[in-house]
């Protein structure tokens, strides 16, 4: 399966893994699975921490550094079509970061794994504490 972690996906399972929902928890310890970054949750990660609104237990670009080489994801870029289909997206959440995430998701046929229910609204397979 390939997926697509939200950003507190990933912040969680390197530093806070209680917190994760069992079937991601799971998906992530699970070899087979794919497991995909989107450049945009780098982004949202580094604006959160350079405004002092998340801490981490290393400085940003070691965390980030170790967290994807720890959790053997590859890098998902940005890219036209990406962008394209986020202006398409009916507006079901506001969050410019959970937008292109789903517009990713949509485009890549990815399964996201997130705690957020909104993307449910998008049509797009959730993994958390179930497949939703």
């Amino acid at each position: 399966m390939r997926l697509l972690l939200d950003a507190h996906t990933l912040i969680w399972s390197v530093d806070d893994p209680a917190k994760l929902g069992p079937d991601a928890a799971e998906a992530l310890r699970d070899q087979s699975n794919e497991l995909l970054l989107s450049a945009g949750s780098i982004w949202e990660v580094s604006i959160k921490v350079g405004l002092r609104k998340l801490e981490l237990s290393l400085p940003f670009g070691e965390w980030m550094d170790r967290a994807v080489a720890d959790l053997g994801v590859a890098l998902l870029p940005i890219s036209i079509q990406h962008a394209e289909t986020q202006m398409q997206l009916p507006r079901h959440h506001g969050d410019p970061f959970d937008r292109l995430l789903a517009a990713q998701a949509l485009v890549e046929e990815l399964t996201i794994v997130s705690g957020d229910p909104v993307f449910d609204r998008y049509g797009i397979p959730r993994l958390w504490k179930g497949r939703t």
